[in-house]
């Protein structure tokens, strides 16, 4: 009997099964990118049409942003060890069993069901908690401000494309009026990369669409003064010593993306922001 779970997922919740299967695919591989046993169980253990997305470019790129996604909150961690991470639209990610410290405090916010399919595969603990709701409510923020302590980062990887441009912002001053001086890193689809999705590789096999674009993500400085773009980088331009880390084969073929200067490439950015 097929005891595999089935996901009853939304519209753009169903795009967290794409950098679920490229952590699963890369585990599998001699010289990875990184190593994630646990996502590549909790993909065989979902009933879902996977093979859509075998052997796409932009599985490559997931993983890059999630690479720079946790050296952010390894550096982060290392820096302060009894910190609180909150993974916005956390999806079935494994920061946690990457990074982790031992210490830190950590919140896990998705939507209801995408919980709901998330606590098949993990447990809440005296230090991590998960959460269904919207990053919109302001409900779930003062859950985490009555139980942690800061300082904070927020973790939002592929989730604010996916809001409207009034929601981006709702949310931004959210965090900063909960959390001032918090940190957030989240990445923004420019013109480049947000005009092409219908071609994009992954995007196109499911239906969601990014609703909102950002040109510049010195932008985000003008919307809540006292917001400072601490990096921002394409997957192309990544640190110099993350690149350096990586497996040859992954090295040679970002330089090759990056001379071809591909407006999707450009136009795609990994930011990270400390809150007024």
């Amino acid at each position: 009997m097929d005891d595999r779970k089935k996901p009853r997922l939304g519209t753009v919740q169903e795009t967290l099964l794409i950098p679920l299967y490229a952590r699963a695919v890369e585990n599998r591989k001699e010289h990875a990118l990184l190593r994630d046993a646990r996502a590549e169980e909790i993909a065989a253990s979902i009933d879902y049409d996977f093979k859509r997305f075998d052997d796409l470019p932009s599985l490559t790129g997931a993983l890059l942003r999630t690479l720079l996604f946790d050296r952010w909150v390894a550096d982060f961690l290392s820096a302060h060890p009894d910190a609180t991470v909150v993974e916005i639209g956390t999806g079935l990610n494994t920061r946690h069993e990457r990074v982790d410290n031992g210490r830190a405090r950590w919140f896990d916010l998705d939507l209801p069901d995408v919980i709901a399919l998330r606590r098949n595969f993990f447990t809440d603990s005296p230090r991590r908690t998960m959460i269904a709701a919207s990053v919109t409510d302001e409900a779930w923020a003062a859950e985490v401000a009555s139980h942690a302590t800061g300082p904070y980062l927020f973790v939002a990887e592929a989730v604010l494309p996916y809001l409207h441009e009034p929601d981006v912002r709702r949310v931004i001053d959210l965090l900063a009026d909960r959390f001032p001086g918090a940190l957030l890193a989240l990445d923004t689809a420019g013109p480049g990369f947000f005009d092409t999705q219908e071609q994009h590789d992954a995007l196109s096999k499911v239906e969601a669409r990014m609703h909102w674009y950002c040109p510049d993500p010195a932008q985000l400085a003008d919307w809540r003064p006292g917001t400072r773009v601490l990096a921002s980088h394409t997957l192309t331009s990544l640190p110099e010593d993350l690149v350096a880390q990586l497996p040859l084969p992954y090295q040679q073929l970002v330089s090759a993306i990056a001379a071809q200067r591909l407006p999707q490439a450009e136009g795609y950015r990994l930011n990270l922001l400390r809150l007024p």
